[in-house]
C-alpha cells in the first residue's frame, strides 16, 4: 500500500476517477440497484426492456456479467498496483475504461434496436480492454503469481463472449456453456482470491483483539486440494450439467471447502460484521455447490435456478458487498469497522438470498418470495450507494491522491 501511495499519479479532476475503486463500485451498486429495479416488474410483466434477450437472459446476463464485471474491474485495478507496486490507473484512463462498461450496459439494454455483434462488441470491450491493462501490469511488475487472476478474466470475458452467441443463435443463454462458465468462474474467483484474504483480514482483526485461536495460513496442502477439487467439479459442471458424476463431484467438492472454511477461525470475529460477513460470504461457495449437486442427484430438492442462486446472489452477491464496503472504507482513511448502517445492508443481502432460494424450494410462494428477494437485493445495493457513494464521490479535505 505505501508503495503504491509513493508512486500514485496527483489527480485534480474528478475525486470518483482518483482510483480504480472509486467508479466501478458505485457503478456496480447502482447498477445492481437499477437492474433489480427492472427485473422485479419484468416478472410480472408490467416492463419491456428494448432488449433483444428474453428476459431470464437479460437478467441473468446483466447479474452476472454487468453487475459482476465492474465488481471485478474495481477490484482489480486497487489490488494490482498493491501485488505490482505500480502505479495505479487514474484519472481520464480509468473513466474511459468505465465509460466502456457503461456502454455495454446501454448496449444490451437497447440490443433489440442493434446487430448482435455489435452489442456483443460493446459489451466485451471494457473486459478485453480490462485484461489487456492487467496482463501489461503483471508482466511489467513480474508479478507471476497473480497470472492465475488473469487467467479466470480472460474465462470470464469468454464466457460472456459464449453468452452472446448462444442467445443470438436463438439458444436458450441462462442454461447455456456461457452462463455456467461464468458463473464457475466467478465462484472459482472468490475461491481462489477469497482463500487468501479472507484468513488474512482474519488473522490481522485476531491479533489485534489478542491471544486465542488464529485462522490456518493460506494456500497450505489442504487448500490446494480443495481448491482442485472445486475445479473438478466445476468443468464438469460446465460441460455436463445434469450427469450424476457432476453431481457427486460438486457436493465432494462442497464438503471439502466447509473444511477449508472452518479452519479460518471465523467463529471469533462475529463483534465485527465486517470481517464475520466475509465468512458467511465465502460460506456460500459451498453451500452452493452442495445444493447444485443435490439438485442434480435429487432433481426437485431446491429447484435449479434456487441452487444456482446460492452461488449467484449469495457467494457472488455478499462476497461483492463485503469486499466493497471494506475496501471504501480502508480506501478513503475510514476506521475498519462496520456501523449499524452497514450491518443493515449485510441483513438486506442475507433476506435476498433465503427468499430467493425459498421461492425454489417451495413455488407455489414464489411471488411474494421473489418479491421479497428483489426488495433485499435494492436495500442491500441501494443502501451502499447511499451510505458508502459520498465516500467514493468526494476525497477527503486536503487529499489531492490515495493509494
Amino acid at each position: 500500500m505505501s508503495r503504491t501511495a509513493e508512486q500514485v499519479r496527483v489527480w485534480r479532476g474528478p475525486a470518483i476517477l482518483a482510483f480504480g475503486f472509486r467508479p466501478f463500485f458505485f457503478g456496480a451498486a447502482v447498477w445492481a440497484a437499477l437492474a433489480m429495479a427492472f427485473w422485479v416488474p419484468m416478472l410480472s410483466g408490467a416492463l419491456t426492456l428494448p432488449t433483444a434477450f428474453d428476459p431470464v437472459s437479460w437478467h441473468a446476463h446483466e447479474f452476472l456479467f454487468g453487475f459482476l464485471s465492474a465488481v471485478i474491474a474495481g477490484f482489480l485495478l486497487t489490488a494490482v498496483p498493491n501485488w505490482t507496486g505500480r502505479p495505479p490507473i487514474v484519472g481520464w484512463a480509468l473513466g474511459g475504461l468505465f465509460a466502456l462498461w457503461v456502454v455495454g450496459r446501454i448496449a444490451v439494454g437497447f440490443s433489440l434496436m442493434l446487430p448482435p455483434l455489435l452489442v456483443a462488441v460493446a459489451d466485451l470491450a471494457m473486459p478485453v480492454a480490462l485484461g489487456l491493462l492487467i496482463a501489461r501490469e503483471i508482466v511489467a511488475g513480474k508479478n507471476w503469481r497473480n497470472l492465475v487472476v488473469l487467467g479466470m478474466l480472460v474465462a470470464f470475458t469468454t464466457a460472456n463472449a459464449l453468452f452472446h452467441w448462444q442467445a443470438a443463435s436463438g439458444d436458450y443463454a441462462p442454461q447455456g456453456y456461457g452462463l455456467r462458465l461464468g458463473l464457475g468462474t466467478g465462484v472459482m474467483m472468490i475461491a481462489v482470491i477469497g482463500g487468501r484474504v479472507v484468513p488474512s483480514f482474519t488473522r490481522n482483526w485476531l491479533v489485534k483483539r489478542g491471544d486465542g485461536r488464529l485462522p490456518t495460513p493460506p494456500m497450505q496442502r489442504f487448500d490446494k486440494a480443495a481448491l482442485l477439487a472445486l475445479l473438478t467439479a466445476l468443468l464438469l459442471w460446465v460441460v455436463l450439467p445434469a450427469h450424476p458424476v457432476s453431481g457427486g463431484a460438486l457436493i465432494g467438492a462442497g464438503l471439502a471447502h466447509i473444511g477449508r472454511l472452518a479452519r479460518w477461525a471465523g467463529d471469533r470475529t462475529w463483534p465485527e460484521p465486517l470481517v464475520f460477513v466475509l465468512h458467511v460470504a465465502y460460506a456460500f461457495v459451498p453451500l452452493g455447490s452442495l445444493a447444485v449437486g443435490i439438485e442434480i442427484l435429487w432433481p426437485g430438492t431446491f429447484g435449479t435456478a434456487a441452487a444456482q442462486h446460492l452461488w449467484m446472489a449469495g457467494a457472488i452477491g455478499g462476497m461483492s458487498l463485503a469486499v466493497m464496503t471494506r475496501a471504501t472504507l480502508g480506501h478513503t482513511g475510514q476506521p475498519l469497522t462496520a456501523g449499524a448502517a452497514t450491518v443493515g445492508i449485510y441483513i438486506a443481502m442475507m433476506f435476498a438470498v433465503l427468499a430467493r432460494v425459498g421461492a425454489g424450494v417451495w413455488p407455489y410462494e414464489a411471488a411474494w418470495l421473489n418479491m421479497v428477494a428483489g426488495l433485499g437485493w435494492i436495500a442491500a445495493f441501494g443502501g451502499f450507494v447511499l451510505i458508502y457513494g459520498p465516500l467514493l464521490l468526494r476525497l477527503p479535505p486536503g487529499k489531492r491522491s490515495e493509494g
